[in-house]
């Protein structure tokens, strides 16, 4: 039945200690629904995608599902206790004649339902979640991440599934494309409040960023009334022997919503400095062999990388991609060819098994216990691109509070664990980068700056991902594994990669990074950065006009001083004082207006 209410969540409410993470939230998912549920890490998408599954009791409110209508929830931690096979675990809740639909799901999604649990590797575990509800069917389901740890080729598969079926889902990837695909509806949480756009992820930010400039002119509104105010009862003293009692209570009234307001959660401090270039030349590789017993990893591979290219490594998981990584930096030897490096080179890892994090140690000992950042005889301070840093200070740039420092690791969500090893990658000067899947679980803002920061990086970065809209924003140069020892280099992006390959046509023209191809081939011309703000551009653009108006008052004040009768003779410290700040405030007054200019100019062109 169309528009038929699938669930119904009804003034539901849920508090982990400190702010609400929902508060009289109310919420409809009808037949055909296809929802983007998105937030920053940590806003409570995860634990809403459990509440609408039944697997998290509110604190009020009520869930509502009709008689006979089935929900599904994709775990992505599943338990799969007591199932000797990835497929038993996949096919428990069939019929034992409905198996061939695990089958069908399994091929498209590449994993093996004979894999028995014990072996089975984190990914191939949430491919088994995955396969178990598709295979099931429900009328609606719940999907938390679906595409983590698939290639692009599952991915893709995925998308295609999702595309053509009838059942509504409600989801949650940090995948733009797959989001803009499939998407017709967009749930976004922010700070314990659920707003509904009923249109898909497409023209989200954009919706975001309306929704963040109103709310901030509203504050500000708010925040001149109670200054006014203020200032009322202030001078009521002297001009009145009672003051009036109701403009106090209004004033307290304004003053206490104000400070009920919940604060915007920040964007976290990324800084990515390159040390000392490098050579020219960062690797070169000639005749490349590698083989693992009957399985070729690649044949007869060359490739020539140069300093301050964005090397991009893509093709189906257990084709090789992250060993011929390990084989360019001279970590695998290979079997035949050579492999040279340059001269002065500073490595840095982004690791995407996070092997790097002692999951039973704390944030803060994960920090002050490695190596290449403990700072001798300081138990609290770790070494920050070369200068001492309190490990709190640091973290806390990493959107950590001081309640997390001392938790285990393994506590923490999959956006946190990934923003952790950021904060240790970012913690040392490199000016060559290996990233292995680093979009996994970081929410579209980090990613947003994340990009940013590898734009701007002066080094050299080699990437491994399988997100498609990451790579075309990174990456100068795609080499594709394709299997059976293939790896072509292909200039540009996934989409000139695609298209060269015949397979898609060029999309519209997207921001490429700075950098020269790593094969001696023609390459793309780099395409047009202006009018594209970044994340944090925007943000600095709204708020400028904000910063503006308060160094004016502050000049206008400022001036008013310097005009009080005799006070250079009266007072000549405090006029000299008065003088200097005015000029410091009309220095910052013409630095803002340029900034201003410059990013207005940059918006519309």
């Amino acid at each position: 039945m169309a528009n038929a209410p699938l669930l119904q969540l009804s003034g539901i409410s849920l508090t982990f200690g400190g702010n609400p993470v929902f508060d009289a939230l109310d919420l409809v998912v009808q037949s055909g629904d296809r929802v983007a549920l998105v937030g920053r890490n940590g806003s409570g998408k995860s634990t809403l995608l459990k509440v609408m599954a039944g697997l998290v009791e509110p604190d009020a409110g009520s869930r509502i599902v009709p008689t006979g209508i089935r929900v599904g929830y994709m775990e992505q931690d599943p338990d799969l206790s007591g199932f000797a096979t990835l497929g038993d675990y996949a096919a428990s809740a069939l019929d034992p004649d409905e198996g061939y639909r695990v089958q069908m799901v399994a091929e498209g999604l590449d994993f093996a339902p004979d894999q028995p649990v014990e072996t089975a590797s984190g990914g191939e575990r949430r491919r088994a979640a995955l396969a178990k509800l598709l295979a099931e069917a429900p009328d609606l389901m719940l999907l938390d991440e679906p595409t983590n740890h698939l290639d692009i080729n599952a991915i893709r598969w995925l998308e295609e599934e999702l595309s053509s079926t009838r059942t509504a889902f409600v989801l949650i990837s940090h995948d733009r494309a797959f989001l803009r695909k499939l998407t017709r509806a967009t749930l976004w949480i922010d700070r314990g409040q659920v707003r509904r756009r009923e249109s898909g992820f497409d023209g989200f930010e954009e919706w975001r960023d309306t929704i963040w400039a109103e709310e901030d002119e509203a504050r500000h509104k708010l925040d001149r009334k109670i200054k006014a105010e203020a200032r009322w009862a202030v001078e009521g003293i002297s001009a009145r022997r009672k003051r009036n009692q109701g403009r106090v209570r209004a004033l307290a009234a304004l003053r206490a919503e104000r400070s009920s307001q919940i604060r915007r959660q920040g964007t976290a401090a990324l800084e990515l400095e390159a040390g000392a270039a490098s050579g020219k030349l960062v690797v070169e590789v000639k005749g490349l062999m590698k083989a693992f017993g009957t399985k070729p990893i690649v044949t007869d591979f060359s490739l020539r990388v140069l300093r301050g290219d964005r090397v991009a490594f893509v093709g189906p998981n257990g084709v090789g991609k992250t060993t011929l990584l390990r084989m360019l930096t001279g970590e695998v030897a290979p079997d035949a060819g050579t492999v040279k490096l340059g001269t002065m080179l500073q490595i840095a890892v982004f690791d995407q098994t996070r092997a790097q994090l002692d999951l039973d140690a704390s944030l803060w000992d994960n920090m002050t216990n490695d190596p290449q950042m403990r700072v001798s005889g300081q138990s609290d301070q770790v070494m920050v691109r070369g200068v001492p840093r309190h490990v709190v200070g640091y973290l806390k740039d990493f959107l950590f509070d001081e309640n997390q420092m001392r938790a285990p690791v393994r506590s923490l969500s999959g956006g946190e664990k990934a923003r952790l090893l950021l904060a240790r990658l970012m913690a040392r000067e490199s000016n060559l980068l290996i990233l292995d899947e680093p979009t996994n679980d970081l929410d579209v803002e980090t990613l947003d700056l994340l990009q940013d920061l590898l734009g701007d990086y002066d080094g050299t970065v080699l990437l491994v991902s399988h997100d498609r809209d990451f790579i075309d924003r990174v990456a100068s140069t795609t080499i594709a594994m394709e299997g059976d020892g293939r790896a072509t280099v292909y200039a540009g992006g996934w989409t000139d990669y695609q298209a060269q390959r015949g397979l898609a046509a060029p999309s519209a023209p997207e921001p490429a990074p700075r950098g020269k191809s790593a094969e001696a081939k023609p390459v793309a011309a780099p395409r047009a950065t202006a009018g594209k703000l970044s994340f944090a551009e925007r943000h600095r653009l709204e708020a400028l006009p904000g910063v503006i108006e308060k160094i004016e008052a502050e000049i206008v004040r400022l001036g008013a001083a310097m005009d009080a009768p005799n006070l250079f003779e009266k007072e000549p410290v405090k006029f000299r004082k008065t003088a200097e700040a005015l000029a410091e405030r009309q220095r910052a007054l013409g630095a803002a207006e340029a900034e201003w200019m410059t990013l207005e100019e940059k918006a519309s062109s």
